[in-house]
């Protein structure tokens, strides 16, 4: 690829706003500018009850192959490995069938947390992505299977994939237009099967409540539906101060949290152990701060390592977030990092996970339902990435049909452009545009 055609496909890929997909949403034009040597397709897929990658595996492989490619070819990369979790064995020999020549499928344990990118990387090539760093410090790049989806689609990106898991009739992964309600993909599923359900968008492990009218953005994943007494939702629901409190008093600093860490055994400076001693003493403060800034937030050490059911992870995130605010951030630091020799044997498994956290008696399966019914509006919020708002391109009262651009990063603006799902007319507010069209049926 030359250099003007790699321009040309990175302006491409920016306009139709392709961003990953199941994750923080950084956009993939930005992710790609940097030449490294391998690119890793992440199909991991390890939050309990989540499937949507495998689906669209199974489903349009094809195209996840092509995107997978393509991303090869801007980024100069002379190899492409997919990490597939090795009981899929449809997913795998169909992927090896389809990736080019040199092309390689690693299988993986059935583990948590498999789809975090560093402990991906790590699995993948042996290599450890120091604290503070990226994949490219690697020589690498990681990209999710939706990603790569969209990428070889090669349209605006104005539909996403995700599983619909947990209390409902029907199980299953679902195809929509970007801006739906929650509650659209509840009925897709057969609605929910308990009273006042709970909305987990992301899963069990690292979601967020959302509500059913909430719209879904493009770098959604899943949505888990649970009832209100469940035990993920009383501990998500407890308050910063209950936390703490509790925490300083019941803490015994058995370090079994920082133990259970991937970060830490991959050898980066992080404890939460350390981090839950600062509720209670002051010694070493400064340097247990400076620690949590590398959490990944997977929420093992709270929903798994913990014997008291404490909250390392709150109180990790707690410093991170103050860390961030003061403006202090790690840089990479270029010597080689060395994963802790029973990394391996520290994993999680994902059937002993899925127990733990209750969901054992819900269905552990999301079949992909091509057909979707259309909605009558949709919600776009201008900030579906990592990086700033999008700005509107359009005026309230304007026209606009499925895959026109309605909103742009502002120029040399960290972001992705946000494209009508529907049509319809839009109306503008603040932080979304909403497109009012009139309803249809299936597509």
């Amino acid at each position: 690829m030359t250099v003007q055609q790699r321009e040309q496909a990175l302006s491409r890929i920016a306009e139709h706003g392709v961003v990953g997909a199941g994750g923080a949403g950084f956009p993939t034009h930005v992710k790609l500018r940097q030449p490294v040597g391998t690119v890793i397709l992440n199909a991991a897929e390890c939050e309990p009850l989540m499937h949507k990658d495998k689906e669209l595996l199974r489903h349009h492989g094809e195209l996840v192959v092509r995107g997978l490619v393509q991303a090869a070819a801007i980024t100069g990369a002379h190899k492409v490995v997919a990490g597939v979790k090795g009981k899929y064995e449809d997913v795998i020999a169909g992927l090896q069938r389809l990736l080019p020549g040199d092309g390689v499928v690693v299988p993986l344990g059935d583990t948590y947390p498999s789809g975090d990118e560093f402990v991906l990387v790590y699995d993948v090539t042996g290599r450890v992505i120091p604290p503070g760093g990226l994949p490219r410090d690697v020589d690498c790049v990681v990209i999710n299977v939706e990603t790569a989806y969209n990428l070889g689609k090669d349209e605006p990106v104005t539909d996403t994939f995700l599983t619909v898991a947990g209390a409902v009739a029907r199980p299953c992964t679902v195809r929509v237009p970007v801006g739906v309600p929650f509650s659209l993909v509840l009925e897709l599923a057969g609605g929910a099967t308990v009273s006042s359900p709970r909305l987990l968008s992301g899963g069990a492990m690292m979601g967020q409540f959302v509500g059913p009218e909430d719209p879904i953005s493009k770098a959604c994943g899943g949505v888990l539906v649970l009832p209100g007494d469940h035990p993920l939702v009383r501990r998500r629901e407890q308050s910063w101060q209950q936390i703490a409190r509790i925490g300083a008093s019941a803490c015994d600093q058995c370090s079994f949290c920082t133990e259970l860490c991937p970060r830490y055994l991959l050898g980066h400076p992080i404890e939460p152990h350390l981090a839950m001693r600062t509720l209670g003493f002051v010694e070493d403060r400064a340097a247990a701060v400076r620690g949590a800034q590398f959490c990944c937030e997977c929420n093992l050490c709270t929903l798994v390592a913990c014997p008291e059911d404490l909250d390392p992870k709150r109180i990790t995130v707690h410093h991170k977030q103050a860390l961030r605010a003061q403006g202090q951030r790690w840089q990479a630091q270029p010597h080689p990092y060395r994963a802790d020799v029973t990394f391996a044997d520290r994993r999680v498994p994902m059937r002993r996970l899925i127990q733990k956290l209750g969901l054992g008696h819900f269905t552990n399966e999301g079949p992909l339902l091509e057909q979707s019914a259309l909605p009558a509006q949709v919600t776009l919020p201008l900030l579906q990435h990592t990086g700033a708002p999008a700005r509107p391109v359009v005026a309230s009262g304007a026209r606009v049909r499925r895959g026109d651009v309605v909103a742009r990063p502002a120029p040399g603006a960290l972001g992705a452009s946000v494209h009508a799902s529907i049509d319809g007319r839009c109306e503008l507010f603040e932080d979304r545009i909403v497109v009012r069209g009139a309803a249809r049926g299936g597509s």
